[in-house]
């Protein structure tokens, strides 16, 4: 968007209502309480830092994490305003912005022409919900601070403390999370790194540097793209083999609305569509989606005809064949966005789904033209895809058929639970015969079901869904969900709420259990997203108290046991299989809903699951190496 020198002073902050509720509830604001609450706090303040880039002023963002645990977030934006509010003149627009629910300068539209930071909280919830925050704004030649204390109290007024140095102007925000709010207050480099580096592809020339500064996990990063989102689209098929070299991309802009949109085929099967409004990730789609994948599905198949790529008497070809292998970031900019949902997963503005499929009809049809070898590259991909499509089908109905012949459908070595309540019902997927059979005594038969997996599941990262369907253990996973696969999918009609894998603690373990949750984001896709695959963790050492066995989950555990038994005198047993326990002490460790432990897995990041799942399942070994040795200080447990 152009920058709009308009006025922006005390007058463009727009009140709507007071902070208290956000400390008596604040998984309301932030999400929840745990760590994706706490990383959250950082995207609020970064995000207002993002408005000011859009809004043409903000060249620069840095993000340190401060030794002590806190965070800073410094823009060189205009800084925030700090002549007396009209509606309390006796406080700062500043004050008013840190201590007001829904107080900025997004509302009115005098500040802002469009902006992301605007999550219905602001900056003012990470104010309520921090031990101490610092402001500090550079702005008129002035150094200006203020310092909030005990959840957003003002200590005192807004303060000229200085001369800003060298004529900068910005905002800078230092703030202390609650440890009292948070279940912890540790940041993790890597989570805020994935968030910072999305922002800096859709803010094309953004520089966006990180810095962790506390002991001994000092490391800085700086990120700026001057491609943006074709950078984007390049990074996340670095993992795949790319059709093409080439990166179609086009933009435009009308009234107060703009898309862009970046696209290239890899060689694989799966389809990756990433959409942005303002910054926000519309994980769900919307309006702006519908748009690119209507106009391209019409374009391609337009083009193929006139080329005569696709005879008369040949059908369509569909959506899902063209999209097979698309790496694709549709990225929108609009005034007055409306998100459907509180998650602002869904983007519901009707016009621009009309501008994003004038914008794709005109410049997509003319990079075509302008490259026909690609072209023919994907009307050829998108053809076989097509033939796989049709095999697939076949494939399916063929595994329906010979399901509904066996009565229930169910496959023979699933030992299913006597409930016919999914909410109440638990799958364990068990690797190896032995661990399944202690398993199937281990369980509580009403609503614990048994299915044992033989060996390493296919990895369907490199296979199509017909030679998927035709694997007996993806064939007997998907019976046992009962609810089909990939487009057919239905989650209403899951026959268990929690599907836990239970794998051991070793290497292949984990390596049965990435192919299995691979398998899970790939095909079924809302399984995932819905909260309902966990992975069990099965203890990796236990140990004699007397005569009572203690289990401890992992390293971490069993420092904490000696530091509180300093005289336990027994080397610790290493649990590495399943099939070494009795089916008593599975129970006791893994299975009993009272004193397991279980890890939820979740897709808040899309993109960023679908590169890893890339990396680790792909051809790319030397990515996959790379991911591996950075990533090696998160493991929780490693067998060497």
């Amino acid at each position: 968007m152009a920058a709009d020198n308009g006025s922006y002073d005390a007058s463009a902050i727009t009140v709507l209502e007071g902070l208290e509720p956000v400390r008596l509830r604040p998984g309301m604001y932030i999400g929840s309480t745990g760590p994706t609450g706490l990383h959250h706090l950082i995207t609020e303040v970064v995000d207002n830092a993002v408005d000011e880039a859009m809004a043409g002023y903000c060249t620069r963002i840095d993000v340190d994490i401060l030794p002590d645990g806190g965070c800073r977030v410094a823009d060189d934006g205009r800084g925030i305003p700090v002549d007396p509010h009209p509606s309390s003149p006796d406080k700062s627009a500043a004050e008013v912005v840190l201590t007001t629910l829904h107080a900025g300068g997004k509302f009115g539209g005098a500040g802002y022409k469009v902006s992301g930071g605007l999550h219905g909280v602001g900056v003012s919830v990470v104010n309520a919900l921090s031990t101490r925050l610092l402001l500090e704004i550079d702005r008129n030649g002035n150094h200006y601070e203020l310092e909030f204390k005990n959840g957003g109290e003002p200590q005192g007024k807004l303060k000229i403390t200085g001369n800003a140095p060298r004529g900068r102007t910005g905002t800078t925000v230092s703030f202390w999370p609650d440890p009292s709010i948070f279940e912890e207050t540790d940041f993790r480099a890597q989570t805020v790194l994935e968030r910072l580096q999305v922002m800096a592809f859709l803010n094309r020339a953004l520089e966006i540097r990180f810095s962790d500064r506390r002991p001994e996990r000092e490391q800085s990063t700086t990120f700026k793209y001057n491609g943006g989102i074709v950078d984007y689209v390049k990074h996340l098929n670095a993992a795949k083999e790319s059709l093409f070299r080439k990166v179609a991309s086009f933009e435009q802009s009308e009234e107060d609305m703009e898309v862009e949109i970046a696209l290239q085929w890899n060689t694989g099967f799966y389809e990756s569509i990433h959409s942005f409004a303002n910054g926000i990730s519309t994980t769900e789609g919307g309006m702006h989606e519908e748009g690119f994948k209507k106009s391209l599905t019409n374009v391609m198949n337009r083009y193929a005809r006139t080329r005569n790529l696709l005879k008369e008497k040949e059908d369509n070809l569909l959506g899902e064949d063209i999209r097979e292998g698309l790496t694709c970031i549709v990225s929108v900019r609009l005034k007055e966005p409306q998100f459907e949902g509180q998650t602002k997963a869904k983007l519901g503005n009707v016009p621009m789904r009309s501008l994003v499929e004038r914008t794709t009809n005109e410049k997509l049809a003319e990079w075509l033209e302008e490259n026909p070898r690609e072209a023919n590259q994907v009307v050829q991909k998108a053809t076989v895809a097509a033939r796989a499509r049709i095999a697939a089908r076949q494939a399916r109905d063929l595994t329906r058929r010979k399901s509904g012949l066996d009565g229930a459908g169910l496959p023979g070595k699933l030992v299913d639970c006597s409930s016919r309540d999914p909410r109440e019902s638990e799958l364990f997927i068990v690797e190896g015969n032995s661990a399944g059979g202690s398993a199937k005594d281990a369980r509580d038969p009403r609503r614990q079901a048994i299915l044992p997996i033989r060996g390493k599941i296919l990895n369907v990262e490199r296979a199509r869904i017909d030679k998927m369907l035709k694997n007996a253990e993806i064939q007997a996973l998907i019976a046992a969900v009962g609810a089909g696969l990939a487009e057919d999918f239905d989650i209403t009609k899951i026959r268990y709420h929690k599907i836990i894998l239970l794998a051991d603690a070793d290497v292949d373990g984990s390596h049965i259990r990435t192919l299995l949750l691979t398998f899970f984001f790939r095909q079924m896709k809302p399984l995932v997203e819905g909260g309902f695959v966990y992975v069990a963790q099965p203890p990796l050492y236990s140990t004699l108290v007397g005569r009572e066995k203690v289990y401890l989950k992992d390293d971490a555990a069993k420092e904490a046991f000696l530091a509180a038994h300093p005289d336990h005198k027994h080397d610790f047993q290493r649990l590495k299989g399943l099939g070494e326990m009795d089916f008593d002490e599975l129970r006791e460790t893994t299975i009993d809903p009272t004193k397991r432990s279980l890890l939820q897995i979740s897709v808040e990041q899309a993109a960023l699951a679908d590169e890893v799942c890339s990396v680790l399942m792909g051809e790319d070994v030397e990515l996959r190496r790379q991911f591996i040795q950075s990533n090696a200080k998160d493991v929780r447990f490693l067998d060497v």
